[in-house]
């Protein structure tokens, strides 16, 4: 009577008939995306903070080295002429302060 459409979706050789072997197929699969949404946020929250991205700009300096570092790059900017002197010292008051 019902020629043509098989046994699909009532037992036969569908996934969810025969003792649950698609279930846990499609459990697997499941957990596998979820895992690698997971494992895809946790990769853009570190390389953001590896690469000092914070939201409204970058980090400041924490440390003297970085304080040194600021006050050096400031320095070779004045120096190729990149910033004038009005803003090198703009920049190391801030940097002091």
């Amino acid at each position: 009577m019902m020629g043509g459409y098989g046994n699909y979706g009532y037992g036969g050789n569908s996934l969810m008939g025969g003792g649950g072997f698609g279930f846990l197929l499609m459990l697997l699969f499941g957990a596998l995306v979820i895992a690698g949404i997971v494992m895809l946020v946790m990769w853009a929250v570190r390389s953001a903070s590896r690469h000092g991205h914070v939201v409204g700009g970058t980090m400041p300096p924490t440390s003297a080295a970085g304080h040194d570092e600021a006050i050096a790059i400031a320095k070779r900017r004045l120096a190729s002429g990149e910033i004038d002197k009005d803003k090198y010292d703009e920049i190391r008051r801030a940097l002091d302060s």
